[in-house]
């Protein structure tokens, strides 16, 4: 069994930053592919960014305003998020899988999410 916990979401305003944490343990390598994914209400699941060791690899989203990085000592991956935009608010997950992807099927564990909220 794999847990994981998101923090770090809030409300901020368009053009600021927030960066989301996800806490993960149980049965799980120190570098554990771990990948953020979002869900906006009325739309699918999308990813957004993962990390396997320490790799990460994006989604066509986020032109290039996120950064996805892991502290292997605290079991922590990182999702920093610059220049946000109101179509960025959303419920965030962090999850895990075996293999490096940007399916959500491909995920077995996950989160319960955190939402962030964006102004204009």
């Amino acid at each position: 069994q794999v847990r994981l916990a998101e923090s770090g979401g809030g409300a901020v305003q368009a053009g600021g930053s927030l960066r989301l944490s996800c806490v993960h343990s149980g049965r799980t390598s120190i570098n554990v592919n771990v990948g953020w994914f979002r869900q906006a209400p009325g739309k699918e699941r999308e990813f957004v960014g993962g990390i396997i060791f320490e790799a990460p690899y994006y989604g066509d989203s986020i032109e290039g305003r996120f950064t996805v990085s892991r502290d292997s000592a605290k079991s922590t991956v990182y999702l920093q998020m610059n220049n946000l935009k109101p179509e960025d608010t959303a419920v965030y997950y962090c999850a895990a899988g075996a293999v490096a992807s940007r399916e959500k099927t491909q995920y077995d564990y996950w989160g319960q999410g955190t939402q962030v909220t964006v102004s204009s």
